[in-house]
């Protein structure tokens, strides 16, 4: 079986999220943090859900879920990084979360051509 690029990127991210997680609430960032990890876990939860979908529609719905957990995701790391709230450096997250709304955003562009869907 071969390596799903996707899936591995997002379970590395969900990763370092929890670290970066983890480093917010050692200096006691409990509210933004929270909603920060459940948005960038949810990414790779989703996208996993996809790969073992029923059907192409399931397959399609589970990505565009995994595309706006994504796009969340970046908004709580801009709240982050614009409040000052915290002085950890965002760069590496921002990147790697930037990397996979791309790969989710050309995903479902081409799902939805495989499925004849017009927008």
């Amino acid at each position: 079986m071969t390596e799903n690029i996707l899936l591995s990127k997002s379970k590395n991210f969900a990763l370092l999220c929890i670290s970066y997680y983890q480093s917010l609430q050692k200096e006691g960032e409990y509210v933004i943090s929270k909603q920060f990890l459940r948005s960038a876990t949810s990414i790779g939860a989703n996208i996993h859900e996809a790969v073992a979908g029923q059907s192409k529609k399931d397959f399609y719905s589970k990505i565009c879920i995994a595309f706006k957990e994504a796009n969340e995701t970046m908004y709580w790391i801009g709240l982050l990084k614009e409040s000052n709230i915290t002085l950890l450096d965002t760069r590496q997250i921002e990147d790697n979360c930037e990397e996979i709304i791309k790969m989710l955003a050309s995903t479902k562009m081409t799902t939805e051509r495989n499925l004849g869907y017009q927008k």
